[in-house]
């Protein structure tokens, strides 16, 4: 299994090392068939790559770099493996990126749930002028390279993750306040991404996936303030301890602001894809939100036929779950 990662770039920045369950071999070969020749490589991440309270219903997240839309939906529809149409799919996958599917390997291999990105819409995502933070707050944490097509897509892959985390402070800093070391850092980088989208979780989810990786997360971000020290971005306080050099203004607060809500905003949107993309999408939705709040979330046949139209009572309720299960009583 090509599974191992170790991010670098020309500064030789050192991250821990990742490595996949060998379960997630058993996607790879499946993945690279229904991909074709477009697909330049697959990345795992999620609960099941850093067993996050993972269950026999949890699908493994992972994303598909592409080289062309249209010839891996092609692929995609033609191996059996979606009900739509290719051209639609591939139309809709430039339409607030990435496409989200579920994909079946069969042979009781694990589903997968697959954001679909081209490697322009990918370096985008996690580059300092990402439209929105729904990819770039999945990569900042532990991913593994599962397959790269040849040395160059993967250089390319773990150059943009490492950009990724290197661009962290960016839109964390004015969410700090007084000192922090690594852990603190990556505690709040978590509390900011999930509080960034509207996400079935309860309010414990934060401290879970910060649990499951936080030897990696300490150790990529203390590589993270290391540079910031030698940029001058951040003043080391003792201890391996740092504070922000300048407390970012009214300008930079508005800023990241915004961007969390024209993210927020995105990732709604997004939801009306799903309907068409994602391949029982309601079923899957369901699952997660029983799995993740503990409560049971019946849909009537009625529901099932017009989704769109008479989920939102059950979308509130969800929302209002998850809010009460919060121990600070808000999103974050």
């Amino acid at each position: 299994m090509d599974s191992g990662a170790t991010w670098h770039d020309d500064s030789a920045m050192t991250v821990p090392e990742v490595r996949a369950p060998a379960e997630a071999d058993r996607l790879i070969g499946p993945l690279r068939e229904a991909g074709g020749d477009s697909l330049r490589a697959i990345l795992l991440f999620g609960s099941q790559l850093v067993r996050a309270t993972p269950d026999d219903h949890s699908a493994w997240d992972v994303v598909l770099v592409v080289d062309s839309y249209k010839a891996f939906h092609r692929q995609l529809v033609s191996g059996g493996h979606h009900r739509r149409p290719a051209w639609l799919l591939s139309l809709l996958a430039g339409v607030l990126p990435p496409n989200i599917t579920a994909f079946d390997p069969g042979d009781d291999g694990p589903l997968a749930k697959c954001a679909i990105v081209s490697r322009e819409h990918f370096r985008r995502a996690l580059g300092p002028r990402a439209p929105d933070h729904f990819l770039k707050g999945r990569m900042v944490q532990k991913v593994a390279v599962l397959w790269a097509r040849d040395g160059a897509a993967r250089a390319e892959v773990e150059e943009a993750l490492a950009g990724a985390r290197r661009g962290v402070l960016s839109w964390v800093a004015p969410y700090l306040e007084g000192d922090f070391d690594a852990a603190d850092l990556a505690r709040r980088m978590l509390e900011v991404s999930y509080g960034g989208e509207l996400r079935p979780e309860s309010g414990d989810r934060v401290a879970q996936v910060y649990g499951a990786q936080d030897a990696f997360l300490r150790g990529a971000l203390e590589d993270v303030l290391a540079r910031a020290e030698e940029a001058g971005e951040v003043t080391p306080t003792g201890q391996g301890r740092f504070r922000v050099a300048r407390e970012p203004g009214r300008w930079e607060r508005w800023r990241v602001s915004l961007y969390f809500a024209r993210s927020k905003a995105r990732a709604t949107a997004r939801w009306l894809k799903h309907v068409v993309t994602f391949n029982d999408w309601l079923t899957y939705i369901q699952r997660k939100v029983e799995r993740r709040l503990g409560t049971e979330v019946e849909i009537t046949p009625w529901e099932r036929r017009l989704p769109l139209l008479l989920l939102w009572p059950k979308v509130v309720r969800v929302l209002r779950l998850r809010r009460a299960s919060s121990p600070s009583g808000d999103d974050e």
